[in-house]
C-alpha cells in the first residue's frame, strides 16, 4: 500500500470521527509517518465473528473505539429489524427491542452509550441495565434480560477477562443465546452497507435523554436483578443445602471485575449468608487496569496468590473467584493441613457440579431418562462415563457456549431438562440463562461445599470418589504461541498430508512414527471428515474458515481396560494460538496423567515442533 492509499484512510477516519483523543492518534501517527502502523489500523475493519468484536482500545477501523461501535450498532440494529420483519409480519407495528448493558472497562460506559444512542435512531426501545449510580452489570444479566423481557436481541460491553488494553462488543439474538452462523456473518455485511454515521449519530447525550423522556428508553437494571435472584432462589438446585451456610467461612474475590455487588446479591438473597465472608480487597473494587495481576483471569498462575494469603492469614480454606465480567468461576481448596492449595481445573469443577446435580435429581425421583447434560468437545469426557452408569443423557457441541447453549435450548424444546452444560474454560451453565454464569456457578458451588461438609467428606475426597466411580480422566491442555496466525494453517495441512482420509485406516494409523499408539477415532471439522459416522459426514458443523482436529488414541499395550487417549488440537478464533487439549482415561490418576503427558510430548515432536515452525509452547511443567 502506497502512502497515497494511507493518506487516503487517514482522511477517511478524520471525517468519520469526532473524538479528540483517537483523532489525534491518527494525526500524530501521519505525522511521524508511521505508515505501517496506520496500515495495520486502517486498511482492514475489524472482524465480526461469532464472539461479535473484540480488540485492542485504539484508533482505527481494525480496533475498538467510537467509530467501530457505532459502525456495528448500525449494522446490527438493520439486521435485527430486518430479521425480526422476516419471521413475525406482526412485528411491523411494534417497536423492535433490544438489552444492553456493559462492565467497568476503559470507555465501557461509553460504548454502551453509542450503542443505546444508535439504537434508539433506528427506532428500537432500548432496556439500558442501569438504574441511578448503578450502571455495572455481569455478562449473564444481558441474556437473562433478553429471556425475561422477550427482547430481540442484546449487546454487552466487555472484553470479559482480556488485558485491560482490550474491550469488547458481545452479541445476543432474541433465544438469548450468543449468535452463531450464519448470523455473524450477515451481521458483518450488513455493517459494512452502514458506514456512514446516520444523521445526529454523534449526538449521543441528546438522543439518550430524548428518547428517555419520550418513554422509548427504560433504564431497568434493579427490575433485572430482583428477577434474577428470584428465578436463582426458585431453581431445581439453587435453593438446596442452604443450612449452615453461615457458618462456613470463605474467601471471595471478583479479580477486579464487576462480581462483588452481585454476588453479596446471592449472599444476602439467595443463600441467606451474612457472616464468615471475607474479601480481597485489594481486587474487590471494579478497577479497569486490573492492577494486582497480569493478566485478569482466575486461571491464570499467580491470579490467586493474594487470596491463598489471606486464606493462610485467617485460617481459611475455601477460596472462590469470578473473573471481571462474573461470566467464569473458579475455585480452590487448602489440601490437609498444609498452606497448600489446589486450585480446581474447570474440568474437576465440571465433574463436581455434574455429580451434585445428578444427586440431587435423584434425591428428587426424577426419572434421568428426560434429563440431558452438555459439555464442549474439548472438555473431559468424564460426564459421558457418568451418563452411561447413571442414565442420563449426554452430548457434547464445539467449543463455545453459543452452541452448549443453542443445544440446550433445542433439548428443552424437545421436553427435555438440561440442568448443567459446562467447558473446561472455568465456563459453566444452569437452567437460569442459556449462556455461562459465574454468579449462578459460585451460588451452586457453595452450596456443594456445605452439602459436603455436612457429610464429613470435602472437595478433594469427593473428587476421588467420583473418579473411582466413573474413571480417572486427567487432561494436560496447552497452547502453542504463533508469530504469524497464518501457519496455523499451514501446521494443519501438513497434518492432513500425512494422513489420507480416503485410505484412513482406523486402528491402524499412528502418530507420526511412533507406534506405541494407534488412532481408533477421527473427526476433521474444517473438512469435514468423522471416522464413525455415516458416509464419513460430522455430526457436528464443519466450517471450513476455522481448523480443528480430534482424535482417540489407544496404547499397544494398555495397563487398563479401555484405556485410551483423547486430544483436540485449534487455532484460537480471537487470537495467534494454536490450542491443544489431551485428556488421558485409566484405572489410575497417576497413569491417566501420565498418558496425557506422554502423547502431548509426541505431538510435539511430530506435528508442532516448534524449532521448525518457530512457534512457543506454553503449558505446565511436564
Amino acid at each position: 500500500m502506497c502512502e497515497a492509499e494511507v493518506s487516503r484512510l487517514v482522511e477517511l477516519w478524520l471525517e468519520i470521527d469526532p473524538n479528540a483523543e483517537t483523532r489525534s492518534e491518527i494525526s500524530n501517527l501521519y505525522a511521524a509517518k508511521e505508515y505501517n502502523e496506520l496500515r495495520r489500523r486502517l486498511a482492514h475493519r475489524i472482524t465480526f465473528g461469532t464472539a461479535g468484536l473484540r480488540s485492542s482500545m485504539e484508533a482505527g477501523f481494525n480496533r475498538m473505539n467510537d467509530v467501530t461501535v457505532l459502525q456495528a450498532s448500525q449494522g446490527l440494529a438493520e439486521y435485527i429489524k430486518t430479521s425480526t420483519l422476516k419471521l413475525n409480519a406482526a412485528a411491523s407495528s411494534a417497536k423492535p427491542t433490544v438489552v444492553i448493558g456493559h462492565d467497568h472497562r476503559h470507555h465501557s460506559k461509553r460504548f454502551g452509550d453509542i450503542a443505546v444512542s444508535i439504537f434508539l435512531l433506528a427506532g428500537f426501545k432500548v432496556y439500558y441495565l442501569e438504574d441511578g449510580a448503578h450502571d455495572l452489570v455481569t455478562t449473564p444479566m444481558v441474556p437473562f434480560a433478553i429471556d425475561y423481557l422477550t427482547a430481540n436481541g442484546g449487546i454487552m460491553i466487555t472484553a470479559s477477562h482480556n488485558p485491560a488494553k482490550d474491550n469488547g462488543y458481545k452479541v445476543y439474538w432474541s433465544n438469548a443465546c450468543q449468535i452463531i452462523p450464519p448470523h455473524d456473518k450477515n451481521i458483518s455485511l450488513e455493517i459494512s452497507q452502514n458506514l456512514t454515521p446516520v444523521k445526529n449519530a454523534w449526538k449521543i447525550a441528546e438522543n439518550i435523554s430524548y428518547h428517555y423522556k419520550k418513554g422509548n428508553l427504560i433504564y431497568n437494571k434493579d427490575l433485572i436483578l430482583e428477577q434474577y435472584y428470584k428465578k436463582l432462589s426458585g431453581n431445581l438446585i439453587f435453593n438446596k443445602n442452604i443450612n449452615g451456610l453461615d457458618n462456613l467461612p470463605f474467601i471471595y474475590t471478583p479479580m477486579h471485575g464487576v462480581g462483588k455487588e452481585f454476588a453479596l446479591g446471592v449472599f444476602n438473597n439467595v443463600l441467606n449468608i451474612s457472616s464468615n465472608v471475607h474479601f480481597v480487597d485489594e481486587q474487590s473494587l471494579p478497577d479497569p487496569s486490573f492492577p494486582t495481576v497480569s493478566f485478569p483471569n482466575p486461571e491464570e498462575k499467580g491470579a490467586l496468590d493474594l487470596a491463598i494469603e489471606i486464606a493462610n492469614k485467617k485460617s481459611i480454606d475455601i477460596i472462590v473467584a469470578n473473573d471481571p465480567d462474573a461470566d467464569r468461576f473458579s475455585a480452590a481448596v487448602r489440601i490437609g493441613d498444609t498452606h497448600k492449595f489446589h486450585q480446581l481445573t474447570g474440568n474437576e469443577l465440571g465433574c463436581l457440579f455434574a455429580n451434585f446435580i445428578i444427586e440431587n435429581l435423584i434425591e428428587k425421583s426424577t426419572n434421568l431418562k428426560n434429563v440431558y447434560l452438555l459439555n464442549s468437545t474439548v472438555s473431559s469426557e468424564i460426564i459421558g462415563s457418568m451418563s452411561q452408569k447413571l442414565g442420563f443423557n449426554f452430548t457434547d457441541t464445539l467449543t463455545g457456549f453459543k452452541w452448549i447453549g443453542n443445544k440446550a435450548i433445542e433439548l428443552e424444546e424437545k421436553g427435555y431438562l438440561v440442568p448443567f452444560g459446562y467447558e473446561e474454560a472455568i465456563g459453566f451453565m444452569f437452567n437460569n440463562v442459556h449462556d455461562k454464569d459465574g454468579i449462578a456457578a459460585l451460588t451452586v458451588f457453595l452450596q456443594l461445599i456445605n452439602s459436603l461438609v455436612q457429610k464429613g467428606t470435602n472437595v478433594l475426597d469427593k473428587l476421588s470418589e467420583i473418579y473411582n466411580n466413573f474413571g480417572f480422566f486427567k487432561e494436560f491442555n496447552g497452547y502453542y504461541k504463533l508469530k504469524d496466525i497464518s501457519l496455523i494453517a499451514e501446521i494443519f495441512g501438513n497434518i492432513r498430508k500425512f494422513y489420507n482420509y480416503e485410505n484412513f485406516n482406523v486402528g491402524n494409523e499412528i502418530i507420526g512414527n511412533n507406534k506405541d499408539f494407534k488412532i481408533v477415532y477421527w473427526r476433521d471439522l474444517t473438512i469435514g471428515f468423522e471416522t464413525n459416522a455415516r458416509n464419513n459426514c460430522p455430526l457436528l458443523p464443519v466450517d471450513p474458515s476455522s481448523q480443528m482436529i480430534t482424535c482417540i488414541l489407544k496404547p499397544v499395550n494398555p495397563q487398563a481396560e479401555d484405556e485410551h487417549i483423547r486430544l483436540t488440537c485449534r487455532g484460537s478464533g480471537t487470537e495467534p494460538k494454536l490450542k491443544i487439549y489431551i485428556e488421558g482415561k485409566s484405572d489410575s490418576e497417576g497413569r491417566a496423567k501420565d498418558l496425557s503427558i506422554t502423547i502431548w510430548k509426541l505431538l510435539k515432536q511430530e506435528w508442532f515442533k516448534p524449532s521448525f515452525y518457530n512457534i512457543t509452547e506454553h503449558c505446565a511443567d511436564y
